[in-house]
């Protein structure tokens, strides 16, 4: 059975295989709450999930690491397991669902890993993964539901209650719900008055929909911008975890995580994948009304975010918190309508940074035409300003 004294081992033995990552303040980022991050998308691989898969790894008799590991893996837990095998000799294959980023997976294939690439999500890695560790005796490394696995990543809880004894709250993503199962059971076995809060996509709530109705549910279908959390089945030993020693579990959007992912770079010059954005994002949108004026730690979770996705979640992240804005202006087509528009936008203090014009369909006026302009603003309060401004000057916004 799980124990404290498991998280204890694991964190001896992880000693010299792991960053202790740092607590870092993040006072820039929200004035709701003293707000702390625990920087796991700064460990070795990038994220937090080497912790459960090199403690799990170093218990392994002579007899399994001989025959090879295997795991299933959006990405984050494959890279874990590929370093882990590779630092101690052993040969590991990786399942990864085919819509991994591309990062993630030469990533992988670098720690020493061969890559299954599989048609799916990660459940269905994780069913190829079972197919080939029965046909080739490998001995599975579970990402979630292993109690080795949990004590390596309750190891994060342990640090954080050495570096912020003080801490109110901490906050976590939740998957298959392997990283906050393993904190909450060691910080609550420490100091039992700390609260602990999960984060799920809202496109992929397995563990709350589970937690609401009482038993482990399988989703359907998952969606989300955080692969390191879609997942359809949380782990039988995360939810009895979970349904012990977690005060709540709330969803984010994309655009939340979006936003969150984009306050994080902004304010405080970190790179964070979805999954690791996420419990920041729940935070920005007020989804722990408790919280407030409270001391909280969000665990980053990971940093292995694909620079293609990082554009467009940057580009979704300026539209949702209003840093982004497009306006359609239907003017007459004459000289000084043009300079009009824009002496408006430039005494608020926008900045034009495309512009699109055409002639008026058949519904306008004979002379008229449609101005689109893109624009860089500060934040709605700032566009609801142009607006006005601009409809106070007679244009007609469409």
């Amino acid at each position: 059975m799980l124990t404290i004294q498991t998280i204890r081992d694991a964190q001896t033995t992880l000693a010299g295989a792991v960053r202790r990552t740092e607590v870092v303040y993040a006072n820039a980022i929200t004035s709701d709450c003293e707000l702390f991050l625990k920087t796991e998308n700064l460990q070795r691989t990038g994220s937090f999930k080497l912790r459960g898969a090199y403690y799990k790894i170093s218990r392994l008799s002579e007899e399994e690491k001989a025959r090879g590991v295997i795991a299933c893996s959006a990405g984050n837990h494959a890279q874990g397991v590929a370093l882990a095998a590779t630092q101690n000799g052993i040969k590991s294959v990786i399942c990864l669902p085919a819509g991994a980023p591309i990062s993630k997976v030469e990533a992988t294939k670098n720690y020493g890993a061969e890559t299954v690439l599989v048609p799916g999500v990660y459940d269905d890695a994780y069913a190829r993964a079972v197919e080939l560790c029965r046909e080739h005796n490998y001995t599975f490394i579970h990402p979630f539901e292993d109690e080795d696995v949990i004590a390596g990543q309750g190891t994060i809880g342990l640090e954080i209650l050495e570096q912020l004894p003080d801490v109110d709250a901490i906050v976590a993503p939740v998957g298959g719900g392997g990283l906050i199962a393993g904190i909450a059971f060691a910080v609550k076995s420490v100091a039992p008055h700390v609260g602990i809060y999960g984060v799920q996509a809202a496109g992929a709530p397995g563990m709350l929909n589970s937690l609401r109705d009482g038993y482990v549910e399988e989703l359907p279908s998952v969606s989300t911008i955080a692969d390191g959390i879609a997942v359809k089945r949380p782990g039988k030993l995360n939810f009895d975890l979970c349904k012990k020693y977690v005060n709540g579990i709330a969803t984010v959007s994309d655009e939340e995580i979006a936003t969150a992912i984009l306050a994080l770079l902004e304010r405080q010059k970190m790179v964070a994948e979805g999954a690791g954005a996420a419990p920041l994002a729940a935070l920005l949108a007020g989804k722990f009304p408790e919280l407030k004026g409270k001391r909280v730690c969000c665990v980053v979770s990971g940093g292995n975010i694909d620079v293609t996705i990082l554009s467009r979640v940057i580009e979704r992240g300026l539209l949702t918190s209003g840093r982004r804005c497009t306006l359609n202006i239907e003017l007459l087509d004459q000289p000084g309508q043009l300079v009009a528009v824009s002496q408006i936008i430039a005494s608020c203090g926008a900045n034009v940074i495309g512009l699109h014009h055409e002639h008026a369909n058949a519904g306008s006026a004979v002379i008229g035409c449609f101005l689109r302009i893109d624009m860089e603003t500060k934040d709605f309060n700032h566009i609801a300003q142009i607006r006005g401004k601009l409809k106070q000057a007679g244009f007609k916004l469409c």
